[in-house]
């Protein structure tokens, strides 16, 4: 799978994260906690895009899929994995930083606007020199022009396994294990990955409110928990007793430090 997100594109992510219940849907602004979040692009399947392409023509959408092949450096393809032999979806790095998928079977989201493939178009706005030998089989066929891609394991594989995902921006969804204060609680781990819960600092001046066995979206940088690097990167003005509970508990194991939390961002149904 490949790794296309870089940090530059993380405010881009957040922003698509907020998303409705009901695939291919938007919904209107909501107030939560202290602070305003949009509510924006709609969360969908690759089976959503590939049967019904037409539907979703000039939108927005993410996805998240593990069936992914490398086409070229700029392109590859999502598998319809609601079949076998479905048909496949290419995808375009438009977000301007390369990005190489990952060797594992992490899922990846996908940001970007529907369209159908049509290469000498592809070429001539995105500057690409693409081989046409390896797109006959995608020419008018559905393709996502992604803005931002990252990489979106689940909490317990990046606990099990921090070293792989350090300096990595991820896109992450989870369960809220525990509040320990505003702006810093813990994603629950899943028993299958057999990792620990992972540890969530929003590094924000206005924190979405959030409560235990809530299910959240987040989009942040993942690194080892030293308080004198965190003291030093980032303006957080937590509590004292807090910082202290902290050090003690999670002194270099792993945290992510994001800027916004998305409550049920993403449903579970339309994670593949």
């Amino acid at each position: 799978m490949n790794r296309l997100i870089s940090k530059s594109a993380i405010l881009l992510l957040l922003a698509i994260f907020t998303v409705s219940c009901d695939a291919g849907e938007t919904e209107a602004e909501s107030n939560v906690g202290n602070g305003a979040v949009a509510q924006t692009e709609g969360n969908v399947t690759t089976e959503d895009i590939a049967e019904d392409t037409e539907d979703y023509i000039g939108q927005t959408v993410t996805i998240r899929s593990d069936a992914l092949q490398t086409i070229e450096p700029a392109t590859f393809a999502v598998e319809d994995q609601a079949f076998f032999g479905g048909e496949n979806i290419v995808v375009v790095n438009a977000s301007g930083e390369p990005f190489v998928l990952p060797e594992t079977d992490a899922e990846v989201q996908i940001t970007g606007e529907v369209t159908k493939f049509v290469l000498a178009d592809v070429e001539s706005v995105y500057n690409l020199d693409l081989d046409p030998d390896l797109y006959v089989d995608y020419e008018d066929k559905p393709a996502i022009i992604a803005q931002s891609l990252a990489l979106a394991p689940e909490p317990g594989e990046i606990t099990s396994n921090p070293t792989e995902y350090y300096g990595e921006t991820l896109a992450v969804t989870g369960e809220i294990e525990e509040v320990y204060g505003r702006g810093v609680f813990t994603l629950d781990e899943d028993e299958l990955f057999g990792g620990e819960d992972l540890l969530v600092i929003v590094n924000s001046p206005v924190m979405t409110s959030v409560y235990e066995g809530e299910t959240v979206a987040v989009t942040g940088e993942l690194r080892s928990f030293v308080v004198a690097d965190i003291d030093r990167d980032y303006d957080l003005d937590w509590d004292l007793d807090l910082q202290q509970e902290l050090e003690v508990e999670y002194s270099d194991r792993s945290v992510l430090i994001v800027d916004k939390v998305y409550p049920s961002a993403i449903p579970e149904d339309l994670v593949e």
